[in-house]
């Protein structure tokens, strides 16, 4: 494996200059808004008197999102007997909160760097992602008063700051990567050492942007810090990040599962293994990770 990359960087890790807070803010102002018939879906399915006929409406006039709605919904993970051919009767099939959660993962997939020059793995990316929105979605139903689908979107999303700073500093990426296996330390704290910030910041910047509640901005922001935002939705997504790491579904540099800290375990009933293991079987929640990774 290659270090000399990192050569560029090593002189001035962990400064937060000035110049680095104006790169940041135009790279995040860079990134695209989500596309307006995303945010119809997601604004729609929100409203108490959301028809079907609406959702069909919107999807209709949206020949990207139309195709893949068919695709999930005609996929083997639902085997039906016949195939789906209207956006109609899908919408009834998958229900709002699917549709929902397949418009972001439509957002969040075109959004994606381009360059290879990152070596961001867009696949394992995806996967992990999707793993851990699936996973903190479960988790949030044993807790009293979470949004289950609000903190699917936290789950999704908390990793993307990574694909920000991808696209904008692909050097600086690439160096923290090679740096975070060669070290066998996370790669957050290597992105913080090569830049002066790390992912969750960033991502808490875009998700502002986005407009996105303050709650989720908030989890994602300290979900590295989660005893400083002690709540439903920051525990489930960051025991949804550790178990998907322990299960395989890392993404980019050394990504082992870490213990949770005391006041996720509090709240989730005991600590990584005994949360996991409540869980029971995850085969389902697998392969409908894999299926919204794919689309």
């Amino acid at each position: 494996m290659k270090f000399w990359t990192c050569s560029l960087f090593l002189g001035n890790m962990g400064a937060m200059t000035p110049d680095l807070s104006l790169r940041l803010a135009a790279a995040v102002e860079q990134m695209p808004a989500f596309p307006e018939s995303v945010q119809k879906i997601l604004a729609l399915t929100r409203e108490v008197t959301c028809s079907p006929k609406d959702l069909v409406r919107v999807i209709n006039r949206d020949p990207v999102v139309t195709v893949k709605v068919l695709r999930v919904v005609n996929s083997a993970y639902y085997g039906l007997a016949k195939q789906i051919t209207s956006v109609d009767h899908a919408v009834v099939f998958l229900g709002f909160n699917t549709i929902k959660n397949l418009a972001l993962s439509i957002a969040a997939i075109g959004m994606l760097p381009s360059s290879s020059l990152a070596g961001f793995d867009g696949q394992r990316y995806l996967l992990h992602s999707f793993t851990t929105a699936a996973l903190a979605r479960q988790l949030a139903q044993r807790l009293p008063g979470e949004d289950v689908h609000d903190c699917f979107i936290a789950g999704l999303l908390h990793d993307f700051g990574k694909v920000v700073v991808a696209q904008f500093m692909p050097t600086e990426f690439r160096c923290a990567m090679e740096m975070s296996l060669w070290q066998e330390v996370a790669l957050h704290l290597t992105l913080t050492d090569v830049i002066g910030v790390d992912h969750a910041e960033v991502g808490a910047m875009l998700a502002e942007k986005w407009r996105f509640a303050p709650d989720l901005v908030e989890t994602i922001r300290f979900q590295h810090e989660p005893q400083r935002c002690d709540t439903g939705m920051m525990a489930s997504v960051v025991a949804a990040n550790q178990i998907s790491k322990g299960l395989g579904f890392d993404f980019g540099g050394c990504n082992v599962a870490e213990e949770l800290c005391d006041s996720v375990a509090s709240r989730l009933g005991g600590g990584l293994d005994v949360v996991k293991t409540s869980l029971g079987n995850l085969d389902t929640l697998l392969q409908e990770a894999r299926l919204f990774s794919k689309i």
